[in-house]
């Protein structure tokens, strides 16, 4: 992102210019990069500066973590701190013992998720991870704040997105719990986008989904969409998006830790880093062998993730390849 920051700046009115330019520059970028076709998400991220949402991220790390935010007293930094803030790049916003606990997301990777939500007009939402707040507020400006329901674990979270999105005047409900229980109270919901990755998918969401309801998600290294069947109850299934994705993991009671071996064993080195092999590889951590992975990766023309699937039933849930009662299915989770 090139936001060119100068070294002067007529005080608060001066920040405000650059701060202003440099958002109507990342909505000029994101649009031209064939992120925002929607108009209407176009709109939203032309209406929500990102920099509300992110007063400070760190930077590095280890023990070489650097805080950028916005009242910084030297002006160099703060300059820092507005180019990270609209870059399209994520951004570590909240570290506990040097763990990452949250983030906020690449800006083109959320609104390429805002867009495969396919969200329509009267379209009650669930957010899994509240993170800074920055993608409620779009989604309260497309859908209005009554229709937005974001969950996080930690209270430090929740009430730091409450903060950001009331300063905009956005007042969604934003709940403190486990994620992976949904949220009852507010159901039932037409959409649930998830912000954080999953060993599975939590069977509760598709109880408070209402029939044909889509379901966004990270797994693996990927997007999975599902829809909710209305002919069978507690049943959904889905592809994966052509994107790839990473993000922090999925926090609580029912979000199984990330026991899994997806090390890639007796694999040739130039494919340990291959994106479609690493996606097929944690997909089938602890199932397959991944000698056994790049032998299936292999055989089958090196598929893409839109190849692979997921099914929900109320007595499992897999993934498959190409066909979901074909030949290659593998159990998702422990």
């Amino acid at each position: 992102m090139a936001a060119h920051t100068p070294r002067t700046a007529g005080g608060a009115s001066g920040a405000r210019d650059l701060r202003e330019t440099a958002h109507a520059a990342q909505v000029r970028e994101l649009t031209a990069a064939g992120a925002l076709d929607d108009p209407h998400w176009r709109a939203a991220f032309a209406a929500v500066p990102r920099h509300v949402f992110v007063p400070y991220f760190w930077t590095g790390r280890g023990a070489g973590h650097e805080r950028l935010w916005s009242e910084d007293p030297d002006p160099e930094r703060r300059a820092r701190w507005l180019r990270g803030v609209y870059a399209d790049a994520p951004l570590a916003t909240r570290l506990r013992d040097g763990e990452l606990l949250s983030s906020s997301s690449q800006p083109s990777l959320m609104a390429r998720m805002l867009e495969a939500l396919g969200v329509r007009d009267g379209d009650n939402v669930l957010e899994i991870g509240a993170g800074t707040g920055y993608n409620a507020a779009l989604l309260c400006h497309r859908l209005g704040a009554d229709r937005v329901t974001t969950v996080d674990l930690d209270e430090e979270i929740t009430e730091s997105a409450r903060s950001h999105l009331a300063a905009l005047g956005y007042r969604p409900a934003v709940v403190t719990g486990d994620g992976a229980r949904g949220c009852p109270s507010r159901a039932p919901f037409d959409r649930i986008m998830v912000t954080c990755t999953l060993p599975r998918v939590p069977y509760a969401w598709l109880g408070q989904c209402r029939p044909g309801a889509r379901i966004l998600s990270p797994l693996s290294t990927g997007l999975i969409a599902l829809t909710v069947r209305d002919s069978a109850p507690g049943f959904a299934e889905g592809r994966f998006l052509h994107t790839p994705a990473y993000f922090v993991p999925l926090r609580g009671a029912t979000a199984a830790p990330p026991d899994r071996d997806a090390s890639p064993h007796g694999v040739p080195y130039d494919l340990v880093d291959n994106e479609r092999f690493r996606f097929l590889l944690v997909l089938t951590a602890g199932v397959l062998h991944p000698r056994e992975a790049l032998d299936l990766w292999r055989r089958e023309d090196r598929p893409a993730r839109e190849r692979f699937g997921v099914t929900v039933t109320p007595e499992g849930q897999w993934s498959w390849l190409d066909d979901p009662r074909g030949p290659y299915t593998w159990p998702l989770g422990p």
